[in-house]
């Protein structure tokens, strides 16, 4: 893992940002402030890797709704990418955010994107009902993340 990957720790207030999803709608995290929300990061669409973890979140969606939370996917595609992309896995219900300009703002933010290649460190973070960041984890490249482990961590937090 490159040196540049530095993730914000548990604990952090989560930077608040605003990105277009896969329609090119404007999707702002504070606006889920009461819920839960899962940044998905992955490096880019159109990857093996890539794919199943962005199908995870889609496939998990009802599990996530029961937990008041709403999964994201974020890389630095482009919004045209991200919705031919999301429709070819049948990505119907899990927004698909384009951090593609300025070129990996929000990954830069949480301490996730690789300056040597311009892409996103597969990585997932938990923003608790408040803001605060109460999980954080970092994938290799090739790793697939542990959905499992994700709605773990959410059925042990406590109900804000």
């Amino acid at each position: 893992m490159p040196d540049t990957i530095k993730p914000l720790p548990t604990g952090t207030p989560a930077p608040d940002f605003t990105l277009k999803d896969e329609h090119a709608k404007e999707w702002k995290l504070s606006s889920f402030r009461g819920k839960r929300v899962l940044l998905s990061f992955h490096p880019l669409a159109y990857t093996g890797v890539c794919a199943k973890q962005a199908k995870s979140l889609e496939e998990k969606k009802k599990v996530f709704d029961s937990l008041n939370t709403v999964a994201v996917g974020i890389s630095v595609d482009s919004t045209p990418s991200k919705e031919a992309w999301a429709k070819s896995l049948g990505i119907d219900n899990t927004r698909m955010l384009s951090d593609f300009w300025p070129h990996g703002a929000v990954a830069k933010l949480y301490g996730v994107f690789r300056e040597e290649d311009g892409l996103t460190q597969r990585s997932n973070f938990i923003v608790d009902e408040s803001g605060k960041i109460v999980f954080s984890k970092v994938y290799d490249m090739g790793q697939l993340p542990d959905i499992e482990e994700v709605i773990g961590v959410l059925k042990k937090l406590p109900v804000k």
